[in-house]
């Protein structure tokens, strides 16, 4: 996510050090009472929420560069302040949805997005103040909107761990997901048609209602845990807490021993070289259909909603992929195969996407593009959780820092080389880290656990 920005203390805990890596599992949709899925479908709702209010910028900075005056470089320091305050408070922010619990943690959060929304309309223009004093501000509540973001999936998921069976995390967390591209599928068209017809200022002010909307609606609703849900029936009950291992905090030292592991560091190289392309649509898409394919704005916001799209398919085939491959090939090649068939495909689709002479095959090949990162997550997320058994809260926190830092990057790097270069070569960049990202594959051993290889020995004191 990710661009999806799981993992941290908040993360579901596996139900043993060493999960289990052959028996399916079903969710138990069929017991009496449906309350576990009523929350998970506010979940899925400020998913869809915390989207819109990050992916707003990079539809509204084509106003926001012709009304301030600011460059793509410039406008690229401004996303990459929200980069790098998402990827630098992942851990932080699940620490902090771990100990306020998530239905207090994301009220909070979600009114946080709401107000900062409102600050960015109110940031003062060229004629009253200097640009530099623009771009200052600008980046400051940017970085803001990240630090508040971060809490979000790592929240989510803890929720998700606390109201569904301990072998029925994987449909929610795909559906968490979808609700994120299908938020970002929004995006363009809603926001564009605002800057179009009332101007930027009008965009932020007139959506960031909706993280006080979302944030009243799951403190309405939700609850820490289901036996404080006064709807939650005695069979639903019984059936989300069966087999649940006591839950113990990850250890102070958790971290020096999940970075000692090799695994997790190529998983985290991986993921970020994978999400630099994330990233490209992320902060780019709509930018470059405009100025280089020559949308018109409100066209280019519709035509920038079809990758998220195929990207929500995507997540979800991907995921139905790995578990597939899990069962018929074991862990290691369960989660190997989707990455890298994918990976490389997201290269030659990139480039050629690029490449093509034809706006609409461009939009085409770019979506699938797109698409075939999203086939990824799951492989990613899986080899995290099996490797690191106990300790997976502290390894998916490494490992999404890792695939949200290189936002940073990209937000620079891309408008940089378009400037330099030309667009062609600039999208072409994450050709490049996708092939080196499958390469990376090819010596991570999801199947080899954290606990086997360090070993009670080299858990901290």
């Amino acid at each position: 996510m990710s661009s999806r920005p799981e993992g941290a203390d908040g993360a579901p805990r596996p139900a043993s050090a060493e999960p289990d890596r052959g028996t399916v599992h079903t969710s138990g949709r069929g017991v009496p009472g449906g309350v576990r899925w009523r929350v998970l479908a506010v979940l899925v709702t400020l998913s869809f929420v915390a989207y819109v209010l990050r992916t707003n910028m990079s539809v509204a900075g084509e106003g926001m560069m012709r009304d301030l005056g600011l460059s793509p470089l410039e406008l690229g320091m401004v996303l990459a302040a929200f980069a790098w305050g998402y990827a630098l408070f992942q851990f932080p922010g699940g620490l902090f949805g771990d100990r306020l619990g998530p239905r207090r943690a994301l009220t909070l959060i979600a009114l946080a997005w709401g107000l900062l929304n409102l600050l960015t309309a109110l940031v003062p223009g060229t004629s009253l103040t200097s640009t530099t004093t623009v771009l200052v501000g600008l980046i400051s509540v940017r970085f803001l909107m990240g630090l508040f973001q971060a809490p979000v999936f790592p929240t989510i998921a803890g929720a998700i761990g606390n109201w569904f069976p301990v072998a029925g995390w994987g449909l929610p967390n795909g559906l968490s997901s979808s609700g994120l591209t299908l938020g970002a599928a929004a995006t363009g068209p809603l926001i564009a048609w605002l800057v179009t017809g009332l101007g930027w200022r009008l965009s932020f002010a007139l959506t960031a209602p909706l993280g006080l909307a979302g944030g009243l609606l799951w403190w309405w609703y939700g609850r820490d845990r289901p036996g404080e849900h006064p709807s939650v029936e005695a069979a639903e009950l019984e059936l989300i807490e069966a087999g649940r291992p006591p839950v113990s905090p990850v250890e102070p030292g958790a971290w020096r021993v999940v970075l000692a592991d090799r695994n997790i560091l190529l998983l985290t190289l991986s993921y970020f070289l994978m999400n630099y392309v994330f990233y490209i649509f992320f902060n780019w898409f709509f930018v470059y259909l405009v100025r280089v394919r020559g949308f018109e704005a409100l066209e280019g916001g519709f035509v920038a909603t079809v990758p998220w799209l195929v990207g929500a398919v995507g997540a979800a085939v991907g995921g139905w992929w790995c578990d597939a491959a899990s069962r018929a090939r074991g862990i290691r090649w369960g989660c190997r195969i989707p990455a890298l068939v994918s990976l490389p495909l997201v290269a030659v689709l990139l480039w050629a996407g690029a490449a093509a002479d034809s706006a609409g095959l461009a939009v085409v090949l770019l979506a699938l593009c797109f698409g075939a990162t999203q086939l990824t997550e799951a492989a990613y997320w899986s080899a995290v959780i099996s490797v690191a058994g106990r300790r997976a809260a502290a390894a998916s926190g490494v490992m999404n820092t890792g695939g949200n830092a290189v936002g940073g990057v990209g937000a620079l790097l891309v408008p940089w080389m378009a400037e330099q270069f030309g667009w062609i070569a600039a999208l072409s960049t994450g050709s490049l880290f996708a092939l080196l990202g499958a390469v990376l594959w090819l010596f991570i051993r999801p199947d080899e656990a954290l606990e086997t290889r360090h070993g009670r020995a080299a858990a901290p004191a």
